[in-house]
């Protein structure tokens, strides 16, 4: 009798997969189901990206100093400018210059800071604009620019990939924060600025944690399409160059 209502029970499982189209689980796992494959990203994307990095623990912090990675700000692209006003001249709107020249920025208007959301006034000498390094050159010196020449320093201090003009409040609470540590207050730029981080990481060879990768696949899972920046300087730094 048992075994004549098992045939039945299995005749309609059957029916049922056959009906559905749908495959039907024994309910012999975890009970919670397969949460599917992690995301991946598109070819292209940040998040694709991350999974080429690196994966380290954090080196030692010894030894590591601003003057590590040149002057600051040095001119490595040649255009007599120094690279925090290239910066600013690229990141501001309304700019003024000195002098009637084209080069040393006196005024303009962050709008936005893309860390907080608000507008910013820049007036040299006063300022509310800071020139952040996207990946600090703390973080860089203990994932791996520890190692490398001089040249290379220089150039991922002054690498425009590496180089955004944001609010001074909101910066200083960053100090030399990873991903994992550290995210602008304003979440609409979230995406960007780890997509960011990956980029500069991806393109000098510096490596990440463990939990600096999960932190960036989690920010940028939720923007599975988000592009990896390019661009920037060469990672060597011109072999003359002029620091302002």
């Amino acid at each position: 009798m048992l075994r004549g209502a098992g045939r039945i029970a299995g005749a309609v499982l059957v029916a049922a997969v056959a009906v559905t189209g749908c495959e039907v689980t024994t309910g012999t796992g975890t009970g919670g189901g397969d949460a599917g494959p992690e995301p991946q990203g598109e070819a292209g994307s940040a998040l694709a990206a991350v999974g080429t990095l690196t994966v380290k623990g954090r080196a030692p912090k010894t030894g590591y100093s601003r003057e590590r990675f040149g002057s600051a700000w040095a001119d490595t692209d040649s255009n007599s400018c120094d690279t925090r006003d290239d910066i600013l001249k690229r990141d501001l709107e309304g700019v003024r210059y000195s002098g009637g020249g084209d080069c040393k920025v006196v005024s303009g208007t962050l709008a936005p800071d893309p860390y907080s959301g608000k507008d910013v006034s820049f007036t040299r000498g006063r300022s509310q604009v800071d020139i952040d390094h996207l990946v600090a050159l703390s973080d860089a010196w203990q994932k791996g620019a520890f190692q490398w020449e001089p040249g290379k320093r220089i150039a991922l201090a002054n690498d425009p990939l590496n180089l955004l003009a944001v609010g001074a409040t909101p910066n200083r609470s960053k100090g030399d924060g990873d991903t994992a540590t550290w995210l602008p207050p304003n979440k609409k730029y979230r995406c960007a600025y780890v997509a960011g981080q990956v980029a500069v990481k991806k393109k000098y060879g510096l490596w990440v944690t463990a939990a600096e990768r999960d932190a960036m696949k989690k920010v940028l899972g939720g923007c599975p399409d988000q592009k990896l920046p390019t661009g920037g300087n060469s990672t060597a730094a011109p072999p003359r160059f002029h620091a302002r």
